[in-house]
């Protein structure tokens, strides 16, 4: 395996002002070393990492890095600016510049190796000594550790080591004998990081944290003047970030470090991308307080419910780790509310835990809580209906029960049946809405009075509008309530009685009495008005929902729009309006993957290898309303895949809207055709918005292409001009 970074890799006079410039200057590197395929896709993978989080350290560090599908195989980039470039980091601008380059597949080994070079970056002597590095062989040296590789080490093996022996070296020429054990002591795990990239699985380290710190912590307690015998503090601690290469191991370190100089036991579980190995239940058990440093949620989460529990973002882990410490210490002393258990994997209720984002991020996420678990009720309920009505009839909906009258060899008693249990599904919809809300917010104690709130909006005629209220109203003051101080002889019943009882109780009230008619007469005035949407009226909402439809692909803005289509068929007689609103949204949504899948197949030498693959992929995921299929795409070009996405969605949504196509069922692509109304106009809507964004595309894309080949060939072209001139005659 070559090295991860070589001397060719390394730029120590980087003149880049910008993050985004310097990236270009060092992916370019990679691109003459041919361990990056396509400039453009990769910066587009860089910056969309980038806009997750700011890579910025404090210490004058930036890590930009990505797993993209444009990197052959795990790279390293390094520059060294004279003056300064901001990442983000609070204390300034970066002069040390690490560009990592992940491949979309890449192996674990690799991952750790990666890794292992984030922890180091934690060691200011290793930091120092890149500043001091008087060309770019020594830093690839010193990145790689090649001043201790012993003999028996194969080539690219010393990267693995994370340059710890070569910092080792570099403490023992600047302090004691005290000083090299202890930065012995500090890169201790990255020795075991790296013994797992070279042979044990990924990992391995992680299994064997626990050992390494507390035997940290303990040295740390007898250097600190801890009585023998006195059991230190324990903490547990998890780590991780959206790329899951740099800042995860980076934060681990920072944490590690400074529960040796606490003086307490710290374990650190990495949730990295090369997997990660749960903590031993005994460790978690005898723990005294949890710390979470973390931009993605924590994953099995529920393994550390009733511990006093610190929550943060992964940043701060690096930035602030004895602040946090202390934290946790404090809250463990005054026996404060432990930490809730929450399902585990990736829940809506994690995503909306991380205490650094902003009101409207978190409002955001607790309303697509409950939106994600509503859809499935709007999509099985839907369909159900839909079949019902395509099997008996569209006066299905006044069979009777058929519980009642139910003939085996009649298609109307079937017709009936689906249509039944269909309108029982869409029940539930308002009230799994506010109740997953709430829990969106508050946790399972959100739940009750969630589901409650929604069942009382239904009541009252409150609809869709309601279920929003009542789920927010239900998810804070179930907040309010666990904020208040509670004996701890009263907390086992907090959660099964007491907030059930009192949220239930309050959000009763504030539904029935004070706010459940305004919210019924809006309800009532929005219905009214969709039902008299007629003409131009009817067909710009159409063009505005295909715009808002193919905006983000599945994102935010996107689900607003689908969810407003959903609420207007989520009653068991829709209106004529509220169906076409339907099939306006399906359509559009359907625009974006078919249309990247016809480009492919077009004009295939305008995309790439992977974005080829992808287009196969997308005519299934396009016919079946996945908009999530051109998501590819627009992460290596935005800014031409995006805006054309949008004008074919919004012309498919007007045109739907024109044709006056109607649909009951919520989801379903080209499937449920035959419950569509205007069928065959509705197709020619979606066809003639496919057409549109794939010409826009090719369009785009074909002058891209014109101005990089310009941009290559002119120079050579500028260079034979000018050396031919002189032999041109010259007139007399």
């Amino acid at each position: 395996m070559s090295d991860m970074i070589t001397a060719d890799l390394v730029d120590l006079d980087l003149s880049a002002d910008t993050k985004e410039a310097a990236a270009r200057a060092l992916a370019e590197r990679m691109v003459a070393q041919g361990r990056v395929t396509d400039l453009t896709g990769f910066l587009a993978d860089v910056a969309a990492r980038e806009a997750q989080m700011p890579t910025g350290l404090d210490g004058g560090i930036g890590i930009p890095h990505c797993r993209s599908a444009h990197v052959t195989e795990p790279t390293l980039a390094f520059g060294r600016s004279a003056t300064g470039i901001d990442f983000g980091a609070a204390d300034g601008p970066a002069d040390l510049i690490f560009l990592i380059a992940a491949p979309a597949g890449a192996d674990d080994a690799h991952l750790t190796i990666l890794s292992s070079l984030a922890r180091q970056l934690m060691n200011t002597d290793f930091t120092s000594a890149l500043r001091a590095a008087p060309d770019a062989e020594t830093a690839a040296a010193l990145i790689r550790g090649d001043g201790t590789r012993s003999a028996a080490q194969a080539p690219g093996e010393g990267v693995k080591a994370d340059a710890s022996a070569a910092q080792s070296a570099v403490g023992a020429a600047s302090a004691p004998g005290a000083t090299v054990a202890s930065e012995d002591t500090a890169a201790a795990p990255v020795a075991a990081s790296a013994d797992a990239a070279a042979g044990s699985t990924a990992s391995a380290p992680r299994a064997s944290a626990p050992a390494r710190a507390t035997s940290a912590g303990a040295d740390s307690a007898s250097d600190s003047g801890s009585h023998p015998g006195e059991r230190p503090f324990r903490i547990v601690a998890v780590t991780s970030c959206p790329t899951g290469i740099a800042h995860t191991y980076m934060a681990a370190e920072s944490l590690e470090n400074a529960g040796r100089e606490a003086g307490v036991e710290l374990v650190v579980e990495t949730q990295g991308s090369a997997g990660f190995t749960r903590l031993d239940p005994e460790v978690i058990e005898a723990a005294d307080g949890v710390i979470f440093a973390h931009d993605v949620p924590v994953r099995d989460k529920d393994r550390f419910a009733g511990k006093p529990t610190v929550d943060v973002g992964v940043k701060a882990g690096i930035n602030r780790p004895a602040e946090l410490i202390t934290e946790v210490r404090e809250k463990a002393a005054r026996g404060a509310a432990s930490a809730p258990a929450a399902a585990s994997g990736g829940t809506p209720v994690e995503r909306a835990g991380d205490s650094t984002e902003g009101y409207g991020t978190k409002l955001r996420k607790w309303l697509m809580s409950g939106v994600s678990y509503m859809v499935p009720f709007v999509a099985a309920g839907g369909l159900l209906i839909a079949l019902g009505f395509a099997i008996g009839g569209y006066k299905i909906n006044k069979a009777p029960s058929v519980m009642d009258h139910f003939m085996w060899t009649q298609a109307d008693s079937w017709g009936a049946l689906l249509f039944q249990i269909g309108g029982v599904a869409f029940g539930f919809l308002v009230p799994v809405l506010a109740g997953y809300i709430a829990y969106g917010m508050a946790d399972r104690p959100g739940l009750v009075p969630g589901f409650v709130g929604g069942a009382i909006s239904l009541t009252i005629n409150a609809g869709f509008l309601g279920g929003l209220a009542a789920g927010l109203i239900a998810g804070g003051v179930v907040m309010a309530i666990q904020k208040v101080e509670i004996p701890a002889a009263l907390r086992g019943i907090m959660p099964v009685v007491v907030i059930p009882l009192i949220s239930s109780a309050i959000v009763g009230f504030l539904m029935f009495v004070v706010i459940g008619k305004p919210i019924a007469s809006a309800q009532k005035g929005l219905t009214d008005w969709l039902n008299g949407l007629t003409g131009t009226n009817a067909i710009l909402l159409g063009a505005l929902l295909g715009l808002m439809m193919c905006f983000d692909l599945g994102g935010p803005v996107n689900k607003v729009a689908y969810t407003f289509a959903t609420a207007g068929i989520a009653v068991s007689n829709p209106s004529d309006s509220a169906m076409k609103i339907m099939a306006a949204v399906m359509a559009a949504g359907m625009v974006p993957p078919l249309a990247m899948a016809l480009a492919t197949t077009v004009r295939g030498r305008l995309f790439t290898q992977t974005e080829r693959e992808n287009g196969k992929a997308a005519w299934v995921l396009g016919a079946s309303f996945i908009s999530e299929g051109a998501i590819p795409f627009a992460a290596a070009d935005p800014l031409r895949v995006i805006p054309s996405a949008m004008v074919g969605g919004a012309l498919t949504g007007a045109l739907s809207m024109a044709f006056g196509a109607t649909l009951r069922a919520p989801h379903g692509g080209i499937f449920v055709v035959p419950l569509i109304g205007n069928p065959l106009l509705y197709l020619v809507a979606i066809a003639a918005g496919v057409c549109a964004t794939t010409a826009l595309v090719v369009l785009l894309k074909g002058m891209r292409k014109q101005t990089l080949d310009s941009l290559a060939t002119g120079p050579t072209a500028n260079a034979a001009t000018t050396t031919k001139e002189p032999k041109q005659p010259v007139a007399a």
